[in-house]
């Protein structure tokens, strides 16, 4: 009798729990999204992994085809900025695919400038390999030297906030917003350590692929322990999983099914929806993001767009999220002036709603890029 109340009160308990979770838009935009949210918070992970690896297998992405009209996208490509004060334009993208085409890997200027008209954010598109030649991934190149960085904890990710800096971003903080993109796994599956404002959130691990944001804002990413250690110039610390580049290079076994080091949703091999970070030999920071990605795609595609180190960011199609903004400098932003990298990424209102629930990072203009100074040097980039 005492078994089968446990038995009742149980599976009550999964249906209410789960009734909750499909309801809770924080959980993901569709219900298959929100019950594989549930399930990984409810114990049943593998279950999940499972029944999305079938569906995988029984509808992989298409091979061949070309991708639609206007797919590298729009804007100016060649523009007058001033000789110093930013990094050197970034080159143009070697497309993955076999045979490039018109406007593949080219960059586009994107979202906020500074007061003197500078460049902050350049965007270009490829496609993701040779055989999934029918889709786009989009990549965004960002100057540190213009652009200040902060982690944004959200209401679930990482736990034990809220903290200085938590989701939604307030009307005074989007008056320099430029650009904002998701951060990493859930915590219990990042392999990883969490530090912000001041708070030790979760355990850095030593060997952990890690974004890492100084008081100065500037932002990086590389393997903590080797490429930088805790000091007190440090404002933040998002470790997730392992680097899938270093040295300019992809690492060895990324084609292996290593769920500490390349995660166990959907395995490293499966061309799913991935997002990745890296960072150039000058120090610009560059996002990649898009479908039909395996992890040694999204590796290439981040070597190819200049990264020394890379790592993977959040992955499928809830998650892999970034936008850039536009809008008179000082001027209160939202989700209405930003324009999603791609067109098929879900809505950036996420960075302006208090029931957000997983972190994220934005960009936003340095206080010395504010204010339009007087100075006729330039050139043409």
């Amino acid at each position: 009798m005492l078994l089968a109340f446990a038995t009742v009160a149980l599976f009550g308990y999964y249906a209410i729990t789960l009734g909750i979770a499909l309801t809770n838009q924080s959980y993901g935009s569709s219900l298959s999204a929100r019950a594989a949210e549930w399930g990984r918070s409810h114990g049943v992970g593998m279950i999940v992994n499972w029944v999305e690896a079938e569906a995988y297998r029984l509808n992989p992405p298409k091979k061949g085809g070309a991708p639609p009209t206007g797919a590298f996208g729009s804007g100016p490509t060649a523009v007058k900025v001033p000789v110093a004060g930013h990094l050197p334009e970034p080159e143009a993208i070697k497309s993955p695919a076999k045979h490039p085409l018109p406007g593949e890997g080219v960059w586009h200027v994107v979202g906020r400038e500074t007061a003197n008209g500078v460049p902050t954010v350049y965007e270009a598109f490829v496609r993701p390999d040779a055989v999934h030649t029918s889709y786009v991934v989009g990549v965004a190149w960002m100057d540190p030297t213009l652009l200040k960085a902060q982690l944004y904890s959200g209401s679930y990710i990482p736990g034990g906030g809220p903290y200085k800096y938590t989701a939604p971003v307030s009307a005074s903080a989007s008056k320099t917003i430029v650009a904002a993109f998701n951060a990493g796994f859930r915590m219990q599956d990042a392999n990883g350590g969490y530090y912000t404002d001041g708070h030790l959130v979760k355990a850095l691990r030593n060997g952990a692929a890690s974004v890492v944001i100084f008081k100065d804002g500037t932002m990086t990413v590389g393997n903590w322990g080797r490429d930088f250690t805790m000091s007190n110039q440090i404002a933040s610390v998002r470790q997730n999983l392992d680097l899938i580049v270093d040295h300019a290079k992809a690492v060895p076994g990324l084609a292996a099914q290593n769920s500490n080091k390349w995660g166990v949703t959907l395995g490293g091999t499966f061309n799913v929806w991935r997002s990745g970070l890296g960072v150039t030999k000058d120090g610009a920071i560059v996002y990649v993001g898009g479908p039909a990605l395996s992890i040694s795609d999204l590796a290439n595609v981040l070597v190819r767009a200049g990264a020394v180190r890379a790592m993977q960011l959040d992955i499928n199609t809830g998650w892999v999220q970034y936008s850039v903004f536009a809008g008179t400098i000082g001027t209160s932003l939202n989700a209405s002036n930003a324009t999603s990298l791609l067109g098929s990424m879900e809505s950036p209102s996420r960075y302006f709603a208090t029931w957000w629930n997983r972190d994220f990072f934005t960009m936003s203009l340095r206080g010395n890029e504010l204010t339009k100074t007087t100075s006729t040097s330039s050139s043409n980039g």
